[in-house]
C-alpha cells in the first residue's frame, strides 16, 4: 500500500482532537484509579500506535504520553528512528523468526506466549548482551483463534522461562473476548488479576508480577477498576486507524 503524507490543516485537525481525547482518558484514568484505590500515577497510560503517523505520535510524546506501544514489527522498524525519546514497547503477536528485529530497540515485549518463542528472546538477548523485558499474554477466555498461554498452563511456562537467560519476566498481559455484556468482561478482569495476585504471592525466581497490562479503548476504566496497572489505547486517543498513513 502507497503511504502518503498528512497535510498540514490534517494534522492540526488531528493535533486538536488528540489533546482533547488525551484529556477525557486522564481524566477517566484518575477516576478508575481512585475507585480502586491507587493513585493516579499508578497507571501507566501506553498508547496503542498502530497505523498511526509518527507526527502524531510525537505530538502525543509532546502532551506527555511517556509509554508507546506497537502491534507490528515492520511498522515499528520503520518509525523508530522518527520517533521522539519515550518508552517503546511491543504489544502485537510475535514470531520466532521477528524477535532479532526487537530485542535490544523496546523495553518490554508484551506478548509472549510460548516456550519456543521465549527460548528465542533468551538467545538473542544473550548474543546481545542485554536483558529483555518481558510479559506473559494470558488467553483468558481460552479462545482457539487467539494468542496467548492458557490459564492452566500459566504457571508451567512461567516456570520454564524464568530459567532463561536474557529474560526477565515483569507480569501478565491479556485480551479478553469482545463481550456484550460487561459484567461478562469484568470477570475476565478478575480472573487476571487472581491470577496477578497468586503469582505475586510465590515470589519465584526471576519473575516479578509489576505490571498487569489488560484493557483497551473500549474498557480501560473498567479494567483498572480490576486492578490493572497498564492500559493499552489506541482509538480512543488517536481516533479510528487510517492505513497507509505513517509519516
Amino acid at each position: 500500500m502507497m503511504e502518503k503524507s498528512l497535510s498540514d490543516q490534517e494534522l492540526e485537525s488531528r493535533f486538536g482532537d488528540l489533546e482533547e481525547n488525551l484529556k477525557v482518558i486522564r481524566s477517566r484514568i484518575e477516576e478508575a484509579a481512585l475507585e480502586s484505590g491507587r493513585k493516579p500515577e499508578d497507571i501507566t497510560l501506553l498508547a496503542a500506535t498502530k497505523t498511526v503517523p509518527v507526527p502524531v505520535i510525537n505530538r502525543a510524546i509532546e502532551l506527555g504520553v511517556t509509554h508507546i506501544g506497537e502491534n507490528r514489527v515492520q511498522e515499528l522498524c520503520d518509525k523508530l528512528p522518527l520517533l521522539s525519546p519515550c518508552d517503546r514497547q511491543f504489544i502485537g503477536h510475535l514470531q520466532s523468526n521477528k524477535v532479532k528485529f526487537l530485542v535490544g530497540q523496546v523495553s518490554l515485549i508484551q506478548s509472549v506466549d510460548s516456550e519456543k518463542l521465549a527460548k528465542e528472546i533468551s538467545r538473542l538477548s544473550v548474543q546481545r548482551d542485554v536483558i529483555t523485558q518481558v510479559l506473559i499474554e494470558v488467553n483468558i477466555g481460552e479462545e482457539e483463534n487467539k494468542s496467548g498461554v492458557s490459564p492452566e498452563s500459566l504457571e508451567d511456562l512461567l516456570g520454564i522461562i524464568s530459567t532463561m537467560p536474557g529474560v526477565s519476566v515483569r507480569g501478565l498481559m491479556t485480551i479478553p473476548p469482545v463481550c456484550d455484556n460487561p459484567e461478562k468482561t469484568v470477570s475476565y478482569f478478575s480472573k487476571m488479576r487472581q491470577y496477578y495476585v497468586d503469582i505475586q504471592s510465590k515470589r519465584l525466581d526471576n519473575v516479578s508480577m509489576d505490571y498487569l497490562s489488560m484493557g483497551m479503548s473500549s474498557d480501560y476504566a473498567q479494567a483498572i477498576r480490576c486492578g490493572a496497572n497498564m492500559v493499552r489505547v489506541g482509538s480512543a486517543l488517536f481516533g479510528q486507524r487510517q492505513y497507509g498513513i505513517l509519516h
